[in-house]
């Protein structure tokens, strides 16, 4: 894979980092290490770390077009988007509707349920009742999720009526939407689309209970797998699933959506990220590399979508 272009056709391109969403250190560095390529590059580029001041911003700088980098809620959900589909600005990854669908887990569940694509089985949790509901629906072990949060965020493996109560308690201080899923056992994957392909899938290995926030952040000991270990036809067929996640919901640019694997080798569908991390413990980046991709090349790929149109 290369990408060979004139990097004066991008004009002056503003990243945006930061925000205010509970990923908000996660996407500072993120936009820190994109910010630093785009310039190492010659790009035209400078950072704004998204605030309440936005539009001002938006209207006072001559911006050509944006490289998001907003992980959470106030970015990766639509609303930046549509802000500067506003502007006539144009901005790297999916448009309104796949960001807003992508960020939350339960339309996403429901979108890929609609046709017949696997993902866990699941339910809503509003109330102390609707725990109990779950538990006998589902049975245990669970996984309790906020809807509309990214990174893991808020998230737990419970493995009984009490421990569910509890983690329904701490997932709606960060959504009131809570979702509660039936815990697949067995390997879980990532994999990464860009710009229409997807990269190689990762095997991720970590000795935390699921891949939580510190396994993917801070943790040294998580394991990375490229290639993944599938045999040939099971990583075809999880790409082939992959792509056809991301096509449901309508994500285009690039994104990643994370697979578990039961012990009878079915794949199911947790949830795709369209503004996933570009940290240095982050997985596309890691996924490009193993396409040939650099982490300069890789960001001015992802800029690159900017010069096509939207469909």
């Amino acid at each position: 894979m290369s990408q060979s272009v004139d990097v004066k056709v991008f004009g002056r391109v503003a990243v945006l980092y930061g925000g205010r969403s509970a990923e908000r250190e996660v996407s500072l560095k993120s936009g820190a290490a994109v910010l630093a390529a785009l310039q190492s590059a010659g790009v035209d580029a400078f950072g704004i770390d998204v605030g309440t001041d936005i539009v001002t911003r938006l209207a006072q700088e001559h911006i050509d077009r944006a490289f998001i980098v907003l992980h959470g809620r106030g970015g990766e959900d639509g609303t930046v988007q549509g802000l500067l589909e506003c502007a006539g600005i144009a901005y790297t990854g999916s448009g309104v509707l796949a960001s807003a669908l992508a960020m939350d887990k339960l339309r996403t569940k429901q979108v890929w349920h609609s046709l017949g694509l696997p993902t866990p089985r699941h339910a809503t949790l509003a109330s102390e009742q609707d725990c109990h509901d779950a538990a006998q629906a589902l049975g245990f072990p669970l996984i309790v999720k906020p809807a509309t949060e990214g990174s893991s965020i808020g998230m737990a493996k419970v493995d009984d009526l009490p421990a569910l109560l509890a983690a329904w308690q701490e997932a709606r201080t960060f959504d009131p939407q809570v979702l509660v899923e039936q815990w697949v056992s067995g390997p879980e994957f990532t994999i990464a689309m860009l710009d229409g392909e997807i990269l190689p899938p990762i095997r991720l290995g970590t000795n935390h209970a699921f891949y939580d926030y510190d396994a993917k952040y801070l943790s040294n000991d998580t394991q990375y797998e490229i290639p993944c270990g599938l045999a040939a036809a099971k990583e075809t067929e999880l790409r082939d699933l992959t792509a056809r996640a991301c096509q449901a919901l309508g994500v285009t640019g690039w994104g990643r959506a994370d697979v578990m694997q039961d012990q009878q080798g079915g794949f199911w569908l947790l949830e795709v990220n369209t503004v996933p991390g570009m940290t240095d413990h982050s997985l596309v980046p890691m996924a490009a590399q193993a396409a040939g991709l650099d982490f300069t090349a890789l960001v001015l790929k992802i800029l690159a979508g900017t010069l096509q149109a939207r469909g």
